[in-house]
């Protein structure tokens, strides 16, 4: 689990870095290794992050202090690597790189996979109010169809087969809407069950992690 985990954050990691670069000449040129560090660390990135510092400041002559570098993440990990941030980056969905010491992450993996359950409640919860949303709209396109097929089907001058053909239309539209408001009440249910699901878990954890 812990593998996959930090398999997807160096993925992620990797596809949003190459779009563009993660200093600026500016920051390069002022050389606070140790700061640029502890952001680093503080943030959770593993010392690869090093290396993609120093392409970009290859292209403006600076070339990275790695020990100052190594200090101030080590730093920037103490206040990365505590319960609450742990809760912090599972309950928002972030991935783990596994940058922690043992020691921290004793503490660390329980607190970010109490946070893992809370996101994936709170993301059940809003899939679910979003089904609710897409065939409420879908319920109103089709009672307008209806409304339109019985004003069509009062126009003057149709043939018998036509306002039959109109009226077959009809109850065509009235079984989509029967089946559709039918999966509306069940999507309405799964809201119910998931609203109960999220009370759950900010109950379990308001006292271990105060409120979000």
């Amino acid at each position: 689990m812990k593998r996959l985990i930090i398999a997807a954050a160096v993925g992620g990691a990797a596809l949003a870095l190459g779009s563009c670069e993660t200093m600026s000449a500016e920051q390069c040129m002022a050389g606070d290794w140790s700061g640029q560090g502890y952001a680093d660390g503080q943030s959770g990135l593993t010392m690869s992050r090093l290396d993609e510092h120093a392409e970009a400041c290859a292209k403006h002559g600076v070339t990275p202090d790695a020990a100052a570098y190594a200090s101030g993440r080590r730093q920037g990990l103490l206040q990365y690597c505590t319960p609450h941030r742990g809760f912090e980056v599972g309950r928002n969905g972030s991935g783990y790189a596994g940058v922690c010491p043992a020691d921290l992450e004793a503490d660390f993996m329980p607190a970010y996979r109490d946070g893992q359950l809370v996101h994936e409640v709170e993301a059940a919860l809003a899939s679910a109010r979003s089904r609710v949303d897409s065939l409420g709209a879908r319920l109103e396109e089709l009672d307008d169809k209806i409304a339109a097929k019985q004003a069509e089907a009062r126009a003057d001058g149709l043939t018998d087969e036509q306002r039959e053909a109109i009226r077959n239309r009809i109850q065509e539209i009235r079984r989509e809407r029967a089946d559709t408001e039918r999966d509306w009440r069940r999507a309405q249910d799964e809201v119910d069950d998931a609203e109960r699901d999220v009370r759950d878990v900010r109950w379990r954890f308001r006292d271990q992690y105060g409120s979000w």
